[in-house]
């Protein structure tokens, strides 16, 4: 097997200039692989329109959802909420030939290989915040000052009684799941939003940082044995370093922020590791 492991996120096609662009998402060999890192489309026909485009293409697509997937809109016929929503988007995928945090975790046996990929679905708990501050505290600042995700009305926890309940009940089974597997095979981790907080620490709007991740992951990067995090959702797309592990954020983002960079930006390379 040759090829690359290549990844991408928040493709948002609903616009439809990053519709258009998808047509450039291409690979290089017949051997490549592509992560999707969440944040495809909000509804489920979009979705399933865009990772089908990419499933012809490449030789294994591996999904993980973002919010905008999780998001339950009035234009949706049938729409579900909380996690009958994210049953729905599993089983679309699935049946596309596209791999999902519920299925086994592939591994990539080509350059730089043998990588297991895992794709996780984590959500966050609003613990990226100031020290000292609570989280009820936190969220009414956020809503101050007019920096509040729109998950605070279309994302719903059902049947949880909260997202962060939600959160922790998803990073309870993953942790248990990573645990289980062979510590001598290395781990491409995948996740919508970042593992560790740093990332969010330059972000324009640090109230935005709530729903961004978990402490609640931390340390998963030295506790298992990654080779690399692939990560979107911010839109700052960059690799950071930490602890000797790459954190690759892979997103295109909205039209007017990557026009304004110049041109769409491409895919990324995992594996093989790029030097320089």
């Amino acid at each position: 097997m040759s090829g690359r492991l290549l990844a991408i996120s928040d493709l948002h096609v609903s616009h439809g200039r990053n519709r258009d662009l998808l047509r450039r998402v291409r690979p290089t060999s017949p051997d490549d692989w592509l992560i999707v890192a969440g944040d495809v489309a909000e509804r489920i026909d979009d979705l399933a329109w865009a990772l089908g485009v990419l499933r012809d293409r490449f030789a294994r697509v591996i999904w993980t959802p973002g919010n905008h997937e999780l998001w339950t809109t009035r234009g949706e016929t049938d729409a579900q909420r909380g996690d009958v929503r994210y049953k729905q988007l599993v089983e679309t995928a699935r049946e596309l030939g596209v791999d999902t945090p519920e299925d086994p975790f592939p591994v990539w046996e080509g350059p730089g290989g043998p990588v297991t990929v895992a794709p996780l679905f984590l959500l966050y708990d609003y613990s990226f915040r100031p020290a000292g501050v609570t989280r009820e505290q936190a969220l009414d600042e956020a809503w101050e000052s007019g920096v509040v995700c729109t998950d605070e009305a279309l994302l719903h926890p059902d049947p949880y009684p909260d997202r962060a309940a939600w959160c922790h009940a998803r990073v309870e089974l993953t942790e248990r799941r990573l645990a289980a597997l062979d510590p001598d095979r290395r781990l491409v981790l995948v996740n919508h939003f970042p593992l560790v907080r740093d990332p969010t620490l330059v972000l324009r709007h640090p109230q935005f940082a709530l729903w961004c991740g978990t402490d609640r992951t931390a340390h998963w990067h030295t506790r298992f044995n990654v080779a690399a995090v692939v990560y979107g959702h911010l839109h700052i797309r960059r690799t950071t370093w930490y602890d000797g592990v790459p954190f690759m954020e892979v997103s295109v983002g909205y039209p007017r922020e990557w026009t304004a960079r110049g041109d769409y930006p491409g895919v990324r390379q995992v594996l093989p590791v790029q030097e320089g």
